[in-house]
């Protein structure tokens, strides 16, 4: 009797426990639709990385639609945008220490607005905080002519100790620059 409790036991808690981490296993394995993606530069010592998720046009209109004007923006899908820079840099004439922060936007017809913000770890915008902003500028919309960027795509040139943001998606094309500082002797 006892070993029928004990097998009955194993049956009815361990069994779906052992299944359910087996769907979990098996969801986490498949790829997100909005795949991560990372770009990075470097000079000198300093390093810049932005890891980002793309989102794909898959014939929505973007800008406007998709992602309304006027409003926060994760820049990307899934988590915030994330820029890491391990010394202190110069963004669109700003001062950035170093760090982590949270990339967020707020896209116009001819403007967008760049906010860098201190909160990390964030899902999507909903919970932007703008009392974290620690750089925020405005830079103009390029319209591309000839390219359409299905995924969403953050790009950096890098020339010397200047490099450009690059954010592209659909005919769409922001810039703004980073200046990387001389090494501390």
């Amino acid at each position: 009797m006892e070993m029928k409790t004990t097998w009955s036991f194993v049956l009815i808690f361990f069994v779906p426990s052992m299944l359910y981490g087996e769907l979990c296993a098996q969801v986490a394995a498949q790829p997100r639709p909005s795949p991560l993606a990372v770009t990075t530069a470097r000079y000198k010592d300093t390093y810049l990385k932005v890891v980002y998720s793309q989102p794909h046009k898959r014939g929505r209109e973007i800008f406007g639609k998709t992602v309304p004007f006027g409003q926060v923006w994760r820049t990307g899908a899934n988590e915030a945008t994330e820029l890491t820079v391990t010394r202190d840099i110069t963004i669109n004439g700003q001062p950035l220490k170093a760090g982590t922060y949270s990339v967020y936007t707020i896209p116009y017809p001819e403007t967008w607005t760049i906010i860098i913000n201190a909160d990390v770890g964030m899902w999507g915008s909903y919970n932007y905080n703008a009392k974290q902003d620690v750089v925020r500028f405005d830079v103009p919309v390029q319209k591309l002519t000839g390219a359409v960027y299905e995924a969403f795509t953050i790009m950096i040139e890098q020339r010397t100790d200047t490099a450009f943001i690059l954010l592209l998606w659909d005919t769409t094309k922001v810039s703004f620059p980073v200046q990387f500082s001389e090494p501390r002797p």
